[in-house]
C-alpha cells in the first residue's frame, strides 16, 4: 500500500481508528450512563449524579475541537453537596476497615478494566501522549493497591478525621495525583470531595468517580469556580482536610484560609526546581536523560526547567545537551501514518490550552528581548500533525541562555517545554542559583566528586536531590513534600498519607511544614 503525500513529501497523517473524542464518550456513555448525559457530564454529590450547574464550552487542546466542559455550581449548591458529603463521613467512617478495603479494592477491579477508556480521556482532555495516559492511570491503581495491601499498620492507633477531605488539584495528573489520593482517603475512613480542575480532566475523573460511587466509596465530584467553591471547599466547617495540588497564587489563599481556621491541610505548589552541573564530567550518563526530562512537555510539578552550569563546562554540556534535545518528537497524541497503526510513540503533545501556549511564547519573546540567547528552538513544522488541525495549542521545546532577571522564566516554573540555563563561576552562585524560588519540590546536582554532592545537597533547598538523577514525586512508600513556599502543611507519600487524613495521639506534630514548625520525617 503507498500512503498519500503531501506536497514537500511528507506523509498525510490520519487519527488511529477508534480514538475519535465521539468515541470516547459513546463509551463513556456506555459504561457509566448515570454520570453522561447526551451532551454533559453530570456533578455527583449527596450520593446522587445531578443535572445541576451551568456546563460551560470547551475545546480539546489535541486539536481545539469541542469536547465536555465542567458543569459549574453556584455557592448555596457546593455549601449543600458539603454537608450532605459530612453525613455520609460520619456513616463510613465507622464502616468495619475489611469492608472499606474490598470496596476499594472492586474500584481498583473496575479502573483497571476500564484503563483504555481512561487514559483516551486523558489524551482528548489535557492533551497527554498515549504512554504517559495510560501510565498516569495504571499509577493510579497501583499505587492505591499497595495502601490497600498493607493499609493495617498504618491505621494502628488512628482514627477517621471529623470531616471529608475536600481535594482541589491541577489538571495534569487526574489519576495518578487525585483520584489516588481520593481513594486512599476513603480507605482510611474519610469520605471524599474533589473539584474537577478548571482546565481539563472533568470526563476522566467523573468515569472513575462513577465507578467508585457504585462501589459505594463516598465520593462527591463537583465542578465550579474556585473562588466561588472556595467558602465551601476551603473554609466550610464541615471540612476536615484540605488538599491542593497548584500554582502558589492560589496556594497563598487556600493556605491563609486553612491556617486561620486551624483546618488540617496538604498544600503541594510549584517551585523552580533546578539542575546543577558542577565539576562533572560523564556526559554519556546525561545525554540520554534530557528527552525524558520533556515528558509531557515538563507540565509536571517535578520537572526540570533550570539547569544550572559552571561557566567552564558549558561547551561540553552544550555538545551533550544539543544533539539530545534535538530528538523530541511532538505533535498530535493520535496522529498515524495508517489507522490501525499502534499509537505514537511522541514525547508530548500540545500544552493545556492555546492561551498556555501564547503566555509561552511571548514570555520567550520577551526575554529574548531583554537580553537572554536562544540556543535551541524546535520549528512546530517539524511537529507530527493531521492535516489542517487547529496547532494553536503546540509549542516546540526551546532554550534559553542566561533569561534577564526581569523575566518571569528567570525565577518561576514555566510548566511547558522551555529550558532555560544559569551560567555560574563559584559554589555560592549555584547554590543562590538553585533556591531562586525560595523552595522546590525536587532538585539534582551532577558532580564527579561524592563529597562535593553530600557538602553541597544539604544547601540545596529541595525535598528530594538527586545525585546525577532525575527526582521524581514518587510511588507508594517514597515520601513526598517541598521546602520554602513549595509546599505548606502535612507531607504525604508512604504511610504519610495516611497519618495526613487520620487523628493520631493527642499533641501530634505532623511531619511537614506548617505556619509554626517545620519538621522532616
Amino acid at each position: 500500500m503507498t500512503l498519500p503525500l503531501t506536497t514537500d513529501n511528507t506523509l498525510t497523517l490520519t487519527l488511529k481508528s477508534g480514538t475519535s473524542w465521539a468515541d470516547a464518550w459513546q463509551r463513556c456513555q456506555a459504561v457509566a450512563p448515570e454520570a453522561f448525559r447526551d451532551d454533559r457530564v453530570l456533578n455527583l454529590w449527596n450520593a446522587t449524579w445531578q443535572a445541576d450547574g451551568r456546563a460551560l464550552p470547551a475545546v480539546t487542546p489535541v486539536d481545539g475541537s469541542p469536547i465536555a466542559g465542567p458543569p459549574r455550581l453556584e455557592r448555596d449548591t457546593a455549601h449543600r453537596a458539603v454537608r450532605a458529603a459530612l453525613d455520609q463521613h460520619r456513616a463510613w467512617r465507622h464502616l468495619p476497615l475489611a469492608e472499606r478495603r474490598a470496596r476499594v479494592a472492586a474500584t481498583l477491579d473496575a479502573l483497571t478494566e476500564h484503563r483504555e477508556l481512561l487514559a483516551l480521556l486523558l489524551v482528548w482532555e489535557i492533551g497527554k501522549p498515549w504512554r504517559l495516559a495510560q501510565a498516569d492511570v495504571d499509577r493510579a491503581i497501583d499505587g492505591v493497591r499497595w495502601y490497600a495491601d498493607g493499609i493495617e499498620p498504618m491505621l494502628a492507633g488512628r482514627a477517621p478525621l471529623d470531616g471529608p477531605v475536600s481535594n482541589i488539584a491541577s489538571w495534569n495528573y487526574p489519576m495518578s495525583v487525585l483520584v489516588h489520593a481520593m481513594l486512599v482517603q476513603a480507605l482510611a475512613g474519610n469520605a471524599v470531595i474533589a473539584k474537577t480542575p478548571t482546565d481539563g480532566g472533568v470526563a476522566c475523573l467523573t468515569l472513575a468517580s462513577a465507578l467508585a460511587a457504585r462501589e459505594g466509596i463516598p465520593v462527591t465530584l463537583v465542578s465550579g469556580n474556585g473562588g466561588e467553591l472556595s467558602g465551601a471547599l476551603v473554609r466550610a466547617p464541615e471540612i476536615g482536610c484540605v488538599s491542593f495540588v497548584g500554582g502558589r497564587d492560589t496556594g497563598a489563599a487556600v493556605a491563609t484560609a486553612v491556617a486561620d481556621l486551624g483546618k488540617r491541610h496538604i498544600l503541594e505548589q510549584e517551585g523552580l526546581n533546578t539542575w546543577g552541573i558542577w565539576n562533572y564530567s560523564d556526559w554519556d550518563a546525561l545525554t540520554p536523560v534530557i528527552p525524558k526530562l520533556f515528558d509531557y512537555g515538563k507540565q509536571r510539578c517535578t520537572a526540570y526547567p533550570r539547569f544550572v552550569v559552571q561557566r567552564a563546562l558549558f561547551d561540553e554540556f552544550l555538545a551533550a545537551y544539543l544533539p539530545a534535545v534535538g530528538t523530541l518528537e511532538v505533535g498530535h497524541p493520535l496522529a498515524v501514518e495508517r489507522s490501525t497503526d499502534p499509537y505514537p510513540g511522541l514525547d508530548f503533545g500540545p500544552v493545556i490550552n492555546a492561551a498556555k501556549a501564547k503566555e509561552l511564547h511571548d514570555q520567550v519573546a520577551e526575554a529574548v528581548d531583554r537580553g537572554a540567547v536562544p540556543l535551541h528552538r524546535g520549528k512546530l513544522s517539524d511537529a507530527r500533525f493531521l492535516p489542517g488541525q487547529d496547532t494553536s495549542a503546540y509549542v516546540q521545546p526551546v532554550t534559553l541562555l542566561n533569561p534577564p532577571p526581569s523575566s518571569p522564566l528567570h525565577h518561576a516554573e514555566p510548566f511547558g517545554p522551555v529550558d532555560t540555563i544559569v551560567l555560574v563561576d563559584t559554589e555560592a552562585e549555584l547554590l543562590a542559583a538553585m533556591n531562586a524560588s525560595n523552595g522546590a519540590l525536587v532538585a539534582t546536582l551532577s558532580t564527579d566528586d561524592r563529597a562535593t554532592y553530600d557538602r553541597l545537597a544539604p544547601q540545596i533547598r529541595a525535598f528530594k536531590t538527586g545525585h546525577g538523577r532525575p527526582r521524581s514525586r514518587g510511588d507508594r512508600d517514597e515520601l513526598f513534600g517541598g521546602f520554602g513556599a513549595s509546599w505548606r502543611g502535612a507531607f504525604v507519600g508512604g504511610d504519610l498519607l495516611v497519618r495526613a487524613v487520620t487523628r493520631g495521639p493527642a499533641g501530634e506534630r505532623l511531619p511537614g511544614n506548617f505556619p509554626d514548625y517545620h519538621l522532616m520525617p
